[in-house]
């Protein structure tokens, strides 16, 4: 608490009131899970016509706490992303935040925070942000060392009044430096990794969740929509740890842009590939146990997810129901893991 002093008009009493002082507590930005709005007011024209990365716009973020308290500040932003950069109407923003007091902690300490809005307006792009959102939960279960992402509500207002002003769903993506912050780790920024690279039981865990929600756009080579970071305190000292971002060119999110080149030998996102290194079945045998135990774990985040429709919701399921079915087939889910897998 900040105490200020107030003089009176009439005699030279002093008078004591307290301030709020938030500089020393945590936003939580992260940690809360419940709906965040925010509104951002800039030249909406120069964005959405520019194709540039990196052309910065000014602008203004209101992060609204209640109906009558918001902090408001000025900030810098930029287009990002390589596909949804030239595909999308609204495509993935980084929020300059270096020049930025919101009087709290965390936030301040936050010098880029990446956004996520929904690529295009109408009901099946925000179909696709919401879902894509859920599979950054659904990691989010499967371990700590992995990027969280906080929801939210994004009014878009045009700071030069040529559009309309727009509402949408987005989140926002844990900034790389809070995660590694936490995590007591540090980034590995070479490209020069292979899968051998990674802690084995870590890599065939992120193998077999890309399998499971069809995601074959990644890659530990040129850290691919992964980022490789590794603890300070992990036995042995020389691997590291892969974390897997960017999801909406799978077969959970079921984009109706996202089509497989020609390479990749599959018709659709929803055809499943495993990329992972190859091990024994009994290694894979002890990984997928994770998956099982967190089967109703991964159902109920999507079950009790209030923003996206039934529809939507069953269609997840079914789409998990396939890789859980395996489990219990003719065909072990093991041999096609074996078959397929990577002898680097």
């Amino acid at each position: 608490m900040v105490f200020a002093q107030v003089f009176g008009h009439e005699n030279s009493s002093i008078t004591l009131i307290s301030v709020p002082d938030t500089s020393y507590k945590s936003f939580r930005l992260f940690e809360d899970n419940e709906l965040l709005e925010i509104t951002l007011r800039f030249d909406l024209k120069a964005y959405v016509r520019s194709k540039a990365n990196e052309q910065h716009l000014k602008a203004r973020i209101t992060i609204h706490l209640s109906e009558t308290d918001s902090l408001r500040e000025k900030i810098r932003l930029k287009r990002r992303g390589e596909f949804r950069n030239t595909y999308c109407v609204y495509p993935p923003i980084e929020l300059n935040f270096k020049k930025a007091d919101f009087g709290y902690s965390d936030l301040n300490n936050i010098s880029e925070l990446k956004l996520v809005p929904q690529c295009r307006l109408g009901s099946e792009n925000q179909n696709y942000v919401l879902k894509e959102y859920l599979i950054y939960k659904l990691f989010n279960e499967l371990t700590d060392t992995s990027f969280r992402v906080r929801l939210l509500s994004v009014n878009f207002i045009d700071s030069e009044n040529k559009r309309r002003s727009v509402t949408q769903y987005g989140f926002f993506i844990e900034p790389l430096e809070m995660l590694t912050e936490r995590t007591n780790a540090i980034q590995i920024k070479t490209s020069a990794l292979t899968q051998k690279s990674i802690v084995p039981e870590i890599m065939d865990r992120l193998a077999i969740f890309n399998y499971m929600i069809g995601n074959y756009d990644w890659s530990i080579p040129g850290q691919h929509n992964v980022k490789v970071i590794k603890h300070l305190t992990m036995n042995p000292p020389s691997l590291g740890i892969a974390i897997p971002y960017d999801f909406d060119w799978t077969g959970l999110v079921n984009a109706s842009y996202a089509i497989p080149a020609e390479n990749v030998g599959t018709q659709n996102v929803k055809e499943r590939i495993f990329l992972g290194i190859c091990r024994s079945r009994e290694v894979y045998q002890k990984t997928l146990e994770i998956f099982k135990a967190k089967k109703e774990s991964f159902y109920r985040i999507i079950n009790e997810f209030p923003y996206l429709n039934e529809k939507e919701k069953k269609d997840m399921i079914f789409y998990l129901d396939t890789f859980y079915n395996q489990f219990s087939g003719r065909r072990d889910i093991t041999v096609d893991l074996c078959n397929s897998c990577k002898d680097f």
